[in-house]
């Protein structure tokens, strides 16, 4: 399977911190995560703050804690020594069962700059020009320049994920036409291989983790040098290697990726 190497946790965390945007007129370049409740979203941004810190970060709450968690929400990375040019847009989680035509909509505007940040999302209702949190020219600062699905290896393969799925393709539609990169985050994968629970050096050898890897490429049409199994921090008190590795892996490849599509310039709908 995948070839990893569990010692590069201070080359990736150097090599992100010493990133130069490809466009200096951007300061920091914004990534939007989405993904259904649940999955780990806040657990990812808190496991990233984590890894830079060197630290345990909560800094991000978890869906259903807060009237936050509807709403827009930036995230700035920070590590030891700088903030970093990177901001992490955080959406309210979507739930399966209530999705609703607005929600891929929200979401596709908010890749695009249209939607300011402290907009409470809203199943019922999308954003429309004229209200206060809908931005009509966004700059390229305003973008954001990859999109990221963060996907709990639990609940891929069942049947109530269907809606789900098929809103993830919908906004992969709407943005894959202006090559806005996409990647998945495939979280909680300790939970489905008992071999990764005991030792998370076995990720990428796991038959377990690979199938999950495979499903998530198929249902989202994502390819799979794109998906990243991780462990998040989700009740430990100490930062660990390699959880770390993986966090920066993952974290290291939406940066490129986003560095890569923000060179070509603005997009829009």
């Amino acid at each position: 399977m995948r070839t990893f190497d569990w010692g590069e946790k201070e080359v990736l965390k150097r090599r992100l911190e010493n990133v130069t945007l490809s466009n200096p007129d951007v300061k920091n370049i914004k990534i939007l995560l989405a993904g259904q409740i649940g999955a780990g979203k806040s657990s990812f941004i808190n496991s990233v703050i984590s890894a830079f810190q060197g630290e345990i970060v909560y800094e991000a709450l978890a869906d259903g804690l807060g009237s936050a968690k509807q709403r827009l929400t930036v995230y700035h990375i920070r590590s030891a020594n700088a903030d970093l040019p990177f901001e992490i847009c955080d959406i309210a989680g979507l739930e399966p069962d209530k999705i609703s035509e607005c929600q891929p909509d929200d979401i596709v505007n908010a890749i695009y700059g249209h939607v300011k940040e402290g907009y409470k999302f809203s199943k019922d209702d999308s954003l429309k020009k004229g209200n206060e949190h809908y931005n009509e020219t966004p700059s390229l600062s305003d973008q954001a320049f990859c999109m990221v699905y963060v996907i709990d290896a639990n609940t891929i393969q069942f049947t109530d994920d269907k809606i789900l799925v098929e809103k993830l393709r919908i906004i992969r539609q709407k943005i894959s036409d202006n090559g806005i990169p996409q990647v998945i985050v495939m979280t909680k994968v300790d939970e489905v291989c008992s071999l990764v629970k005991s030792d998370l050096k076995k990720i990428y050898t796991s038959k377990k983790v690979k199938e999950k890897m495979e499903l998530c490429s198929t249902k989202v049409c994502v390819s799979m040098s794109h998906i990243f199994p991780v462990k998040n921090y989700h009740d430990e008190i100490n930062t660990n290697d390699n959880v770390d590795v993986l966090i920066l892996k993952a974290f290291d490849q939406i940066v490129r990726s986003a560095n890569a599509r923000l060179r070509r310039g603005a997009s829009s709908l």
